[in-house]
């Protein structure tokens, strides 16, 4: 069983880095709004083209707020929510397993 339990933390870690690495992407395009960016720019076509498909999923639900584009802020809180709950449910679920109490 601690097979399985190792393998539910290597995800958890896998997923915690993910999501770390797509908190600071919408992070940097946030900041990038602020500023008339290049849009030729490579670094900037791939920061659109990695964040773009879950902030617009976002600005299709969120009302429009007069310019105030809050997509990146509700994508921001929905990472970390994701990552204190499902990746420390994961890694609490290997930690019971590991001590045999079973899920």
């Amino acid at each position: 069983m601690f097979v399985f339990a190792n393998f539910l933390t290597a995800i958890a870690r896998i997923l915690d880095i993910g999501l770390n690495i797509y908190f600071w992407l919408i992070v940097a395009r946030a900041i990038l709004s602020w500023v008339s960016p290049d849009p030729y720019n490579p670094i900037v076509r791939f920061l659109y083209q990695a964040t773009e498909p879950v902030l617009y999923r976002i600005r299709r639900v969120v009302p429009y707020m007069g310019g105030l584009d809050l997509s990146p802020m509700i994508a921001i809180v929905a990472i970390m929510f994701f990552r204190w709950f499902v990746i420390n449910s994961l890694l609490d679920m290997a930690v019971k397993i590991k001590m045999g109490g079973g899920i």
